[in-house]
């Protein structure tokens, strides 16, 4: 059963009342909820005494001068009087991964022993006071570590959700008040039920249910989707000052641009860029950033990615026709759906990469372009289909008993004695169609 919050709203706790826990502690307090905390450190009561925290974050003085934030000595004293817990610790990576110096060589996951400590105590006290909380973490972590690291810690009364904040130093108040939505992955999203009601009385903005493994890649591919950008705008940036063009014109004019590019569109796995100007363009940039020396080329990193994307996916095709033994067809082969124009098919390049470097013949099938098959014909027989291109009359096909249809798009409703795989994507069809 999902829980009931009373008119007065939970009693909030926050272990971990660092320079995350406690800007959203005061932020949340300030909208009238009841939050009492605990953080190892002791000098954080002290920061609640003199009303003045040794950092510069933007409101939290204000806040502190009139919070009724209370600090308690203990996880077991905040679990005994909250309804619900967020745990906001850091989950730190060592200094020479931290930005600030050349990047070694080798790689590391983010260090997880404050979280699980924390995690394993509030679950203690729970077990201890034999009392139903819900536990709310918000520590950045890549996906898989819930589930190896916190889930395994449950007993009978905790319940988790996965709620990472998305905010940025400095200004956490403001982001935290002022979302652009609220992330909630959950095991069971009733759940997450308290955590809603919760957040309906601090702001109208949206929220967004998940399951804990995407809302884990959800915060850490939102961080760095805007590095994507800043790396791009700083390759124009290099440009303009090697060809005498002007970076902020360039890119002021093309944040004009809020059908394709600022927006949602292109915001969806399928195949890779596909026409005649986008690859093209690419390779001309790729060769223009070469003759003028950039310090990355980054235009040959998109190309590349292409390509090693579109053999991801014939891996995947490949591995398909040997378990079934079936022959393969590609179910469209033009750029884009419901036209007959194939320049710089992503699909055509599926199909000879399959039959140039992994040896599968295959035919093609395309009701708008001159392909081998007609739909009556590819589907007379049992075959691995792959969809090329996303075109509306594949997901009304008859796909015969026994195939496989592999869809990049997401899109082709589970046929019986039909095997869909919808790649990247889980659960049910409906889950997977709102662009």
């Amino acid at each position: 059963m999902a829980r009931e919050v009373g008119s007065a709203g939970p009693v909030v706790g926050f272990v971990g009342l660092g320079k995350l826990g406690l800007p959203c502690a005061l932020a949340m307090g300030s909208k009238g909820v009841q939050v009492v905390g605990y953080d190892i450190d002791p000098s954080v009561a002290n920061y609640l005494r003199d009303k003045r925290i040794p950092y510069l974050e933007r409101h939290v003085d204000a806040l502190l001068a009139h919070t009724s934030l209370r600090v308690l000595p203990s996880v077991q004293e905040v679990v005994a009087q909250a309804d619900l817990v967020f745990v906001t610790v850091q989950t730190p990576h060592r200094p020479e991964f931290e930005g600030r110096t050349p990047i070694p060589a080798e790689r590391e996951d983010f260090e997880y022993a404050y979280l699980i400590s924390a995690c394993r105590a509030v679950v203690a006290a729970a077990e201890q006071l034999a009392k139903q909380v819900t536990m709310v973490v918000v520590s950045t972590v890549l996906p898989g570590t819930i589930g190896h690291h916190v889930r395994p810690l449950l007993g009978r009364f905790v319940r988790l959700v996965y709620n990472p904040f998305f905010i940025a130093m400095g200004t956490t108040v403001d982001d935290f008040l002022n979302p652009e939505f609220v992330l909630l992955g959950a095991d069971v999203h009733e759940e997450d039920d308290i955590v809603g009601q919760l957040y309906r009385r601090i702001h109208d903005k949206p929220l967004v249910r998940t399951s804990i493994e995407s809302a884990e890649l959800i915060k850490v591919s939102y961080n760095t989707y805007i590095s994507l950008k800043i790396v791009w705008a700083n390759t124009m940036m290099e440009m303009c000052e090697k060809t005498g063009a002007d970076v902020d014109v360039v890119t002021d004019t093309l944040a004009r641009a809020t059908d394709r590019i600022i927006s949602p569109r292109y915001m969806r796995g399928g195949m890779g860029d596909s026409g005649g100007c986008h690859p093209r363009d690419n390779i001309a940039m790729s060769w223009l950033g070469r003759q003028l020396d950039l310090s990355f080329n980054l235009f040959d990193t998109v190309m590349s990615a292409r390509e090693q994307q579109t053999h991801f996916l014939a891996r995947l095709v490949q591995k398909w026709q040997r378990l079934t033994g079936l022959t393969v067809c590609l179910m469209g082969t033009t750029y884009k759906p419901e036209t007959n124009l194939e320049l710089g098919s992503a699909a055509l390049l599926l199909g000879h990469v399959l039959q140039a470097d992994y040896g599968l013949t295959m035919q093609t099938c395309d009701p708008y372009a001159r392909t081998e098959l007609t739909i009556s014909e590819a589907v007379s027989q049992t075959r691995v289909f792959f969809i090329g291109t996303r075109h509306d009359i594949w997901q009304r096909t008859a796909w015969p008993t026994g195939a496989v249809v592999i869809d990049p798009w997401g899109y082709i409703p589970d046929t019986p004695g039909v095997v869909v795989i919808r790649i990247g994507r889980k659960g049910p069809l409906a889950n997977q169609t709102g662009a």
